[in-house]
């Protein structure tokens, strides 16, 4: 994870899981929507059950483990209200 500000209008998180290529950037002034407008971001995970157990256990109100045919799933709000998925795909035959 790094943080960056290079000026008064922009100030950003990027979070890079470990061995990936692909990150999240999250912050001030990179898009142009209202706080708490964005949603419908999906991450991925391997195991639904232990991103469930991360999140819960450092504060966050995350919803039930749900179960649908295309996948395992998780909600949550982050501190500005943005809504946000964590999905685990089914098993393949």
């Amino acid at each position: 994870m790094s943080s960056r500000s290079p000026s008064d209008q922009i100030r950003f998180v990027q979070l890079t899981p470990p061995g990936l290529g692909c990150s999240i950037a999250v912050g001030k002034g990179l898009i142009d929507t209202v706080p708490g407008s964005f949603r419908g971001v999906q991450l991925m995970v391997d195991d639904i059950e232990v991103a469930y157990n991360h999140l819960r256990d450092r504060g966050v109100d995350v919803s039930d483990v749900q179960d649908f045919p295309w996948g395992r799933f998780v909600f949550f709000s982050d501190p500005g209200g943005n809504g946000w998925a964590v999905q685990q795909l089914p098993r393949r035959p």
